[in-house]
């Protein structure tokens, strides 16, 4: 089963290929995570402490990018 976008233990890869419109917030940071080897291993908690992002304001705004995506169906 797929963990929720709010879970702290979600793999930046599984999150991208999820909700798709998540990569948004990343982007407009220059965040290198979309596409990075990495991904399947880091956490939004990994990447937030990497860039010195404010963790909470960053999960608000890839909650709000998810809400405007629909989630994809395997």
């Amino acid at each position: 089963m797929l963990a929720g976008i709010d879970d702290p233990d979600l793999p930046l890869a599984d999150l991208f290929r999820t909700w798709p419109g998540t990569i948004a917030p990343f982007m407009a940071r220059r965040m290198l995570c979309p596409g990075c080897p990495i991904a399947p291993f880091h956490t939004i908690v990994d990447a937030c402490l990497e860039y010195g992002l404010d963790e909470a304001r960053f999960r608000a705004e890839i909650r709000a990018a998810a809400d405007e995506s629909s989630p994809c169906r395997r």
